[in-house]
């Protein structure tokens, strides 16, 4: 991985020792704290360790804790890791989701909700989780009902993902808008981001993939007190390195990260290979 070459570094590489891994490089680029470990295992582990501690501490200081969570391949394993754990009072937590496409019910493979469900909910029993109904009959009624429940509720933690054209939740960049007055809003998806549903076996084709979808938006994903942002895998390199090395601009998405000084990108070997 090559630091130069216009990467707008603010510190320098740190390996750190940890029980289990021997080197995990740190930097920042702007206001945002970047970790790399090998593998995505070895991410993951570190992430559910620092999420947990993250969690139980909210609840000890304040007696409870909010969070968003975010769908994906690339979080499986950090969450399974995370409930895995144990130890955090998920009575006491309050979850949120941050996406679902419009017009499927809960059922459908594809359905957030679902994810959501299976790999956490059903398996550590929250106070609540609240969800994006994607077949609202009155969509943008959906919309202002999730943005109030988000506005009620201090948020403590936001767990996200990178999309492979750099969107965060469903603002792909024709959409994004690092100052949106909204915090729900339906989108219409590029064809990039449908594509990566396809070739993460969500849906068989591009037409089958729906063309709009609700998002929280940016200013509402960055105004949680805490952000891990988890981005594994090859498939992600070119939007790491679009984040890190390019201007932060709605042209990649991510690239709001830098800005977010609460924030931290955890990625591995794979999603850093083009540094």
């Amino acid at each position: 991985m090559n630091l130069n070459s216009g990467f707008a570094v603010r510190s320098r590489f740190t390996n750190i020792t940890a029980p289990f891994m021997n080197n995990i490089q740190t930097f920042q680029v702007d206001q945002l704290a970047v970790r790399v470990y090998p593998g995505q295992a070895e991410l993951s582990t570190d992430v559910a360790k620092i999420v947990h501690d993250h969690l139980v501490d909210t609840i000890a200081a304040r007696g409870a804790a909010a969070a968003i969570m975010a769908t994906g391949n690339s979080q499986i394993q950090f969450l399974e890791k995370l409930v895995a754990l144990g130890g955090i009072d998920w009575g006491k937590v309050t979850l949120f989701h941050m996406d679902e496409y419009l017009g499927i019910t809960g059922e459908h493979s594809a359905s957030f909700r679902r994810y959501m469900r299976e790999r956490v909910e059903s398996r550590v029993k929250p106070k609540v989780f609240h969800y994006l109904t994607g077949e609202a009959d009155l969509p943008l009624d959906e919309c202002a009902r999730y943005a109030n429940l988000l506005r009620m509720q201090p948020i403590d933690l936001c767990c996200l993902g990178v999309g492979e054209n750099g969107h965060l939740a469903f603002n792909d960049p024709h959409v994004a808008d690092f100052r949106d007055p909204h915090w729900v809003k339906l989108v219409r998806l590029d064809d990039a981001c449908k594509m990566q549903q396809v070739n993460e076996k969500h849906f068989p084709s591009l037409e089958a993939v729906p063309p709009y979808a609700y998002t929280l938006t940016i200013p509402a994903l960055l105004a949680a007190k805490k952000v891990i942002c988890v981005a594994p895998e090859k498939r992600k390199a070119k939007a790491v390195k679009a984040a890190l090395h390019g201007p932060v601009s709605a042209e990649c998405p991510a690239s709001a990260l830098r800005h977010a000084p609460q924030a931290t990108l955890f990625l591995d070997g794979d999603s850093t290979s083009l540094l």
